[in-house]
């Protein structure tokens, strides 16, 4: 599903940039310009990156998450 039309942002994006490090959508606007435009997709995006983080285990992959705001 696409989440930031302005910039062809789908949840696999966001999911690759939580791969990479991406930790809250202020590191998500940096890596992938998401909601740097109309700002329309910041909620959606939020919503797709706290569910990713949710399902990523800890132990394996040696980060803490914190779920920022």
């Amino acid at each position: 599903m696409y989440v930031c039309l302005c910039h062809g942002i789908t949840e696999e994006h966001i999911e690759q940039a939580v791969d990479d490090g991406a930790a809250c959508l202020k590191d998500l606007r940096r890596s992938l310009r998401v909601a740097t435009e109309c700002g329309r997709c910041a909620s959606c995006a939020k919503d797709c990156l706290q569910q990713t983080l949710q399902t990523l285990p800890v132990a394996d992959t040696g980060r803490v998450y914190m779920q920022q705001m």
